[in-house]
C-alpha cells in the first residue's frame, strides 16, 4: 500500500526528476520575521514579470506541504526553496512556452500515465513495487482510497499529477530538441575512417609565446570591433563587488597559557573521578561516545594506554587539548553478517511469536518476505549485509556483542522492533567505549573584546564614503583588503563560510557604503560595496583583457605565418627556429598531442589526411598554442572496425546529448531570470 508517508518517502526523488534541482544555500525566514510590515517586496523577475514575495512564499510553502519534506535543516530547505523557484520558472516560462508550441497532454494521455500504459517517471518513482521493480497499480489504488478521506492526501495527489504532467511536458520538449539534432554522411564517413586509422608522422612548431609581445601591435579600434562582432560572449550575470578586511580573532600567548592550565586541571579532575558518567555531565567539553571503537584502530599511544587502564593525556593536538579514558570495554565479533525483519512496536505479540518460532528453525527469509516492513530488505530475505560493529550503537551495540553464529536476538528502539538473525560472526576482539574531554585553544574573551575593538576602530575611519578611505583605513590597521564579486542569486561571499548576512547586506547597499562588524566563523569582517554592475554584458573595457589574448594569438598566428619559408618541413621547421619532432599512434579521438599538447585542430587536421597526401607537407595548422606544420608518413589500421553507420549513431547521440544539455539553460537566459531573494532571505 501506497500511505502517505511513502509519498514522502519517495518525494525527493521526484523534486529531482521534474526541477533537475542545483541546489543553493539558502533558508527561508518567516515573514514574520522579516520585517516587512505588510509591504510585499519584489523578490526576482522571470520573462519581464515581476515575482513577489508573496508568491514566492506561496510556491514554498505548497510544495513543502505538499511533499511532506521539512525545511528543518539547512539541506532540505536549500532543496525545498530552489524546487519552489524553479516551480514559478516552470509556471513564468517553461508552461506558457509548451502551450504556445502545440505541446500539451490531453485527458487520455494522463490517464494513461496513471495507469502505466504511458511510462511516467513521476509515477513510477512513487508507486514502484521494491520487490518486483514494477509499477504496482495495486498501491495506487489504494493510495487514492486513502485520498477519499484524507484532504492531505489528495492534495498530495493533485500536486503529483501536476508534477506528472509537467515532467511529460518536459520530455516531450526534449524529444523535439533531439530531432533538430542530425549528423550527417559525410562527418560519419570522415568520422569512421578516422576511427579505424592510426597517423605517424613528423611535425614542426613555433609557439605564439616566442613572440615577444612587443611586436605586436593592437588598436583599440580593433577591440571594439571584436568587442562588437562577438558581444554574445562577454554575456553576464548581474553582480556587485565588495571589498572587505578580516580580523583575525586568534588566541594570544597568554590564552594559549591559561587553556593549557585549564586543561591540566580538568585532566587531573577527570583522571581522580571514580564515577566517569557523573564526571561528564558536570563538564561541558566531556563526552561519553555512543560507539564502540576496536583498540587496534586507535592511535598507538591512546590503544596502549586504554588498554593498560590509564587515562590518556592531556595532549595537544590540532589546537585541541584532548584526554581520554575507557568508560566499557567489551569483547565483540569484529563484523556480523546480518539478516532482519522488521516489525512496528505495536506489533510485540507477533515478535514474541516469532521469535520462538525461528529459534525452532522456522525459515527465517521466509518470515522476513512476508512479515518485515521495510520493503527493501524484506524482498532479499532480510537481508542486512557485513555490519562492522563498530557502527552499531545503544540496543543494536548490546544485544550483538555477544552474538555468535545462528544466534536470533530480539531489538526494541524507537518505534520499531527488529527481529536479527546472525549468519556470520568474525573472531572477537576488544572494542572500547571512550569517554573524551577536550578544550579547543582558541581566544578568550578578553582577546575577543579587544579585536572587536580593533574592528570598531577600523569601522569608523573607514566609514567616511570612498573606497579610497576604506583602503587607507586598512592600511593603517596594517589589513590587506580582499574583493570578492557577488553575483545576482548569490547566497555567499565565496572563500567565506557563514557569509550570508554579507550578502544581504551587499544587496541593500550603495556604493561607497561600509558595512557593520560581521562575525563570519569566529573571525570579524568589515566591507565595502565598490561596484554595482547591471550591465547584461561586460563593458568594453572589462572585455578587453579577454579580447587582446585572443587578437595576440590572431596576430601572432599570422606574424608567424610571414616568417614561414621552405618546401619541405626541414626548411620551414628551420625558417620557424624549431626543431621537427616525431608523432605517432595518433588516432581521430585523442585530444593529446606528445609533442604539442592539447590541440584540437591539429588533431583534426592530421586525423582527416587522406592517402593521397601521405608524405606530403600539410598547410599551416593555426593550434591554441602555436603555428604547426606536419607530414603524414604513416596511416595503419587502428585493429578497430568501426562502421559508416556506428560512427553516425556515436556522432548523433553526442549531438543529441548536447542539445538536451543546453535546451532548458538557454531558454532561462532568454527569459532574463532576476533572482533577488539574497537581498531579503
Amino acid at each position: 500500500m501506497a500511505s502517505l508517508n511513502t509519498l514522502r518517502t519517495r518525494f525527493g526523488v521526484v523534486l529531482t526528476i521534474v526541477i533537475g534541482i542545483a541546489l543553493l544555500a539558502f533558508i527561508l525566514s518567516l515573514r514574520t520575521e522579516m520585517g516587512f510590515s505588510g509591504n510585499d517586496p519584489k523578490v526576482g523577475s522571470i520573462d519581464g514579470e515581476k515575482i513577489k514575495y508573496s508568491d514566492y512564499l506561496e510556491a514554498y510553502d505548497r510544495i513543502r506541504t505538499q511533499s511532506g519534506v521539512s525545511d528543518g535543516d539547512a539541506q532540505q530547505a536549500d532543496m525545498l526553496s530552489e524546487a519552489a523557484w524553479q516551480s514559478l520558472v516552470a509556471e513564468h516560462v517553461f508552461e506558457p512556452g509548451f502551450a504556445a508550441a502545440g505541446i500539451a497532454v490531453g485527458n487520455a494521455e494522463r490517464q494513461a500515465m496513471i495507469g502505466g500504459e504511458v511510462p511516467s517517471p513521476t509515477f513510477y518513482n512513487i508507486f514502484v513495487n521494491p520487490r518486483t521493480g514494477e509499477y504496482d497499480l495495486t498501491a495506487v489504488a489504494s493510495f487514492l482510497a486513502q485520498a477519499e478521506g484524507d484532504a492531505q492526501a489528495r492534495q498530495a495527489w493533485s500536486f503529483l499529477c501536476d508534477q506528472a504532467v509537467l515532467e511529460r511536458e518536459f520530455a516531450k520538449y526534449a524529444g523535439l530538441v533531439r530531432g533538430g539534432a542530425y549528423a550527417n554522411g559525410l562527418e560519419a564517413e570522415r568520422g569512421a575512417d578516422g576511427a579505424n586509422h592510426v597517423y605517424s608522422g613528423r611535425l614542426a612548431v613555433k609557439r605564439y609565446n616566442e613572440v615577444a609581445d612587443s611586436l605586436i601591435t593592437i588598436s583599440s579600434s580593433e577591440v571594439e570591433d571584436y568587442y562588437r562582432a562577438h558581444k554574445e560572449r562577454f554575456r553576464q550575470t548581474q553582480s556587485r563587488t565588495i571589498s572587505y578586511v578580516v580580523f583575525d580573532v586568534d588566541p594570544t600567548d597568554e590564552d594559549m597559557r591559561a587553556i593549557e592550565q585549564e586543561a591540566r586541571a580538568a585532566g587531573e579532575a577527570f583522571a581522580a573521578a571514580d564515577d566517569i558518567r557523573a564526571y561528564v555531565r558536570t563538564n561541558r567539553n566531556a563526552e561519553i561516545a555512543d560507539r564502540y571503537v576496536s583498540a587496534r584502530l586507535l592511535p598507538a599511544d591512546e590503544s596502549e594506554a586504554f588498554l593498560a587502564d590509564r587515562m590518556f593525556g592531556p595532549e595537544l593536538n590540532n589546537d585541541v587539548w584532548t584526554m581520554g579514558r575507557v568508560y566499557d570495554r567489551i569483547m565483540a565479533p569484529d563484523s556480523l553478517g546480518i539478516r532482519h525483519i522488521v516489525l512496528s512496536y505495536t506489533q510485540g505479540d507477533l515478535a514474541d511469536s516469532l521469535l520462538t518460532a525461528l529459534r525452532a528453525g522456522g525459515d527465517f527469509a521466509g518470515a522476513a518476505a512476508r512479515y518485515s516492513l521495510y520493503d527493501a530488505t524484506a524482498a532479499n530475505g532480510g537481508e542486512v549485509g557485513i555490519v562492522p560493529f563498530s557502527t552499531l550503537t545503544g540496543e543494536f551495540a548490546d544485544a550483538l556483542a555477544g552474538a555468535r553464529e545462528g544466534d536470533i536476538v530480539k531489538v526494541a528502539s524507537g518505534d520499531m522492533i527488529q527481529l536479527m538473525q546472525v549468519y556470520r560472526a568474525d573472531k572477537p576482539t576488544t572494542f572500547l567505549r571512550i569517554a573524551r574531554v577536550t578544550y579547543p585553544v582558541e581566544a578568550s574573551d578578553e582577546t575577543r573584546r579587544k579585536v572587536h575593538s580593533e574592528a570598531s576602530l577600523f569601522a569608523v575611519d573607514a566609514g567616511k564614503g570612498s573606497s579610497e578611505r576604506f583602503g587607507e583605513a586598512a592600511s593603517a590597521a596594517n589589513e590587506i583588503p580582499r574583493a570578492a564579486t557577488i553575483a545576482q542569486g548569490e547566497r555567499r561571499v565565496r572563500g567565506l563560510l557563514e557569509s550570508e548576512e554579507i550578502v544581504r547586506w551587499a544587496n541593500n547597499a550603495k556604493v561607497g557604503d561600509v558595512s557593520e562588524i560581521f562575525n563570519v566563523g569566529g573571525d570579524y569582517v568589515i566591507a565595502t560595496l565598490t561596484d554595482i554592475d547591471k550591465s547584461h554584458y561586460m563593458s568594453v573595457a572589462e572585455a578587453t583583457p579577454q579580447i587582446r589574448r585572443t587578437l595576440m594569438r590572431d596576430k601572432k598566428f599570422d606574424y608567424i605565418l610571414r616568417e614561414l619559408a621552405g618546401t619541405t618541413l626541414e626548411e620551414q621547421a628551420a625558417s620557424l627556429g624549431s626543431e621537427v619532432k616525431e608523432f605517432g599512434d595518433l588516432n581521430y579521438s585523442a585530444y593529446f598531442v606528445p609533442q604539442a599538447g592539447v590541440e584540437a585542430r591539429l588533431v583534426g587536421a592530421i586525423t582527416s589526411t587522406p592517402e593521397s597526401e601521405r608524405g606530403k607537407l600539410s598547410a599551416p595548422v593555426k593550434g591554441s598554442l602555436g603555428l604547426y606544420v606536419f607530414v603524414v608518413d604513416e596511416i595503419a589500421d587502428s585493429g578497430r572496425q568501426q562502421s559508416v553507420e556506428a560512427e553516425r549513431v556515436r556522432q548523433q547521440a553526442l549531438l543529441e546529448s548536447s542539445m538536451q544539455q543546453w535546451s532548458l539553460p538557454v531558454v532561462e537566459q532568454l527569459a532574463e531570470i532576476e533572482d533577488l531573494r539574497p537581498t531579503y532571505f
